[in-house]
């Protein structure tokens, strides 16, 4: 199914969560010297203008990065979220209308000896993402799930999997779980982040669940919802999991989930739930 086009929510409480967990994730791998591999199996069009037909028919960027801007002006973010926001707005720098996708996070992080892997199948945004990384990424017009079992594992035994299907179509609830059923056995002690939405649907309710049973004793999952269910469609929140988490990561979102709960959620509904096991 190729009709999801991630310009309609750039920028959105979602983007905030999942690039967030992105931030911290490569900053951690980061840490020692060794190469760090980017794998990106949804990686979209790589950045989103605000006055793009997309971007500015619903405008979520409003309720999400352009909050979390609007408080930086009059408050001092803990140092996670301020690293995340500063990562943006460095992506930002020359289009200051506009959102970066987790892409152009990774590439604004990556060091030289690192290595990045994008996949992308809708036509339009595998052009965009051509157009603008393929001097400084691999690019692949190919199916995300697939392209990992070539990566994986990676020559250097370090890498960050972010895994962020539509989920229009069903089977990508049942596709993640196959995707990092078979990573794990190619590369156990990779990093694993997955995301996913918030809806009123038995396969969201359950995915969470499903994930931990494939690494019950090393895992992060943190839900952010912000606002009351409505319909049987509607996303009210979503959530990241995260597979081999880094060992500060619960930390650093306890400190911040609080804040990202009371700025970008709707009042009486909005809330986040924080779990993880370490070994």
């Amino acid at each position: 199914m190729l009709s999801y086009r991630h310009g309609f929510h750039a920028g959105n409480h979602a983007d905030v969560l999942k690039h967030l967990v992105q931030v911290l994730c490569l900053d951690y791998l980061q840490q020692k010297p060794t190469a760090v591999s980017y794998i990106d199996t949804h990686a979209g069009a790589g950045f989103y203008h605000f006055a793009s037909a997309f971007s500015a028919q619903n405008r979520e960027f409003d309720s999400g990065i352009a909050k979390l801007r609007s408080a930086a002006a009059g408050q001092d973010f803990p140092a996670p979220l301020q690293r995340y926001l500063d990562v943006i707005n460095a992506c930002c720098k020359d289009e200051a209308e506009g959102y970066p996708g987790s892409p152009a996070i990774a590439l604004q992080l990556l060091r030289e000896q690192d290595k990045a892997h994008l996949f992308e199948l809708h036509p339009n945004d595998h052009e965009n993402l051509r157009k603008r990384f393929h001097h400084s990424a691999r690019i692949n017009d190919s199916d995300g799930f697939a392209g990992l079992k070539a990566l994986l594992p990676p020559p250097s035994k370090r890498a960050l999997v972010l895994i962020d299907p539509p989920y229009e179509d069903k089977n990508d609830y049942r596709n993640v779980i196959t995707a990092l059923k078979d990573s794990q056995r190619r590369f156990p002690n990779g990093v694993y982040a997955l995301w996913y939405p918030l809806i009123p649907r038995d396969e969201s309710t359950d995915l969470g669940r499903r994930l931990k049973a494939l690494s019950p004793k090393n895992y992060l999952h943190v839900k952010l919802t912000v606002q009351a269910p409505a319909g049987e469609h509607g996303m009210f929140g979503s959530a990241m999991f995260v597979i081999n988490p880094p060992w500060q990561l619960a930390t650093q979102l306890a400190e911040v989930m609080p804040i990202l709960e009371q700025l970008l959620g709707n009042g009486e509904h909005s809330q986040f739930e924080l779990n993880s096991a370490t070994p």
